[in-house]
């Protein structure tokens, strides 16, 4: 329970973070501009904190499914 608010939390903090950088960049150009910019980078912020937390890693998170079977289907081989 508790892992699950700590995750809870640094995802909100990342999407506040990513929130504030698009609010402060779109700001430069317009007000239209940092309302989408603020909502852009709390979506980049929290999908950041999404596969931050995957515990396969980051680069397990970007893999697709297809590759995983992959090599699930090479290490079941070469285990033999």
């Amino acid at each position: 329970m508790g892992s699950r608010i700590r995750r809870a939390l640094a995802r909100a903090a990342l999407a506040a973070v990513g929130a504030a950088a698009g609010a402060a960049v779109g700001g430069l150009i317009s007000r239209q501009a940092a309302s989408s910019g603020g909502a852009l980078g709390a979506l980049a912020g929290a999908t950041i904190a999404d596969v931050r937390s995957d515990p396969g890693g980051f680069l397990d998170a970007l893999r697709s499914d297809e590759d995983e079977a992959l090599n699930d289907a090479d290490g079941a081989e070469t285990a033999d």
